[in-house]
């Protein structure tokens, strides 16, 4: 059986954990900082709580990007790899989110001290993939945002139906199985985190960090990709 590749277990871990966030961390999206714009305008109108987390995510994400972009140019300039210890860190944080949300969950206040250090957590987690992703793979789908992806998979499939051919319907279809692939990782992880919780609101962030183990050991397991 075709291992499944480092891109779509990031997918499936980002869908996940975006998911899982939002359901138990009141609204928090936490793989992406765009929803949180969104969430936040709602919030301030209905006058629901979760706006403090919401008002960190995006520093929160922003300074984890730089700081990660800093931590691998300094460990590309001394030789060292630069994937595995990225991967490294987003699974010590997701083990660390899974450890605290058993023994602190449910998170009911949206605004408590226990859930804005779980949803920061967690931004902390994914903001290391995101700019893992677009430094060391960058040729692959994103694997947190599927807008873009999307609107390309549609405008493949219609240069398809127009009979494009040569050169231009070979990219298309070959960006077209990539991009798909991260799509339904991603909402494979969406469908699997809503589940989860159903069964457990606290034990479901019990999977990410597994997510994340296959992702570090097959990492591992190749030459490193930078």
């Amino acid at each position: 059986m075709k291992r499944p590749s480092l891109a779509a277990l990031l997918s499936l871990n980002a869908g996940y954990v975006d998911t899982v966030g939002f359901l138990a961390l009141q609204g928090l999206f936490t793989a992406h900082v765009t929803g949180n714009f969104v969430t936040l305008g709602a919030t301030v109108v209905l006058g629901t709580g979760g706006a403090l987390a919401k008002l960190l995510a995006l520093p929160m994400f922003c300074i984890v990007v730089v700081m990660t972009r800093l931590i691998s140019i300094r460990l590309k300039m001394a030789g060292k790899p630069v994937m595995r210890p990225l991967l490294a860190a987003k699974l010590i944080l997701l083990i660390l989110a899974a450890v605290y949300a058993v023994t602190q969950g449910p998170f009911q206040d949206s605004d408590g001290a226990t859930t804005l250090v779980m949803g920061m957590t967690l931004v902390t987690a994914m903001a290391i993939q995101n700019a893992l992703h677009r430094v060391h793979l960058s040729k692959s789908p994103p694997t947190t945002l599927m807008t873009g992806t999307t609107t390309q998979i549609m405008l493949d499939i219609a240069d398809l139906v127009a009979g494009v051919s040569g050169e231009d319907a070979v990219a298309a279809r070959v960006r077209l199985n990539r991009m798909a692939t991260s799509v339904f990782a991603f909402a494979a992880g969406c469908g699997a985190a809503a589940c989860a919780y159903i069964l457990s609101p606290t034990l479901c962030f019990c999977v990410p960090p597994a997510l994340a183990a296959l992702s570090f050991l097959g990492q591992v397991a190749t030459p490193e990709g930078d």
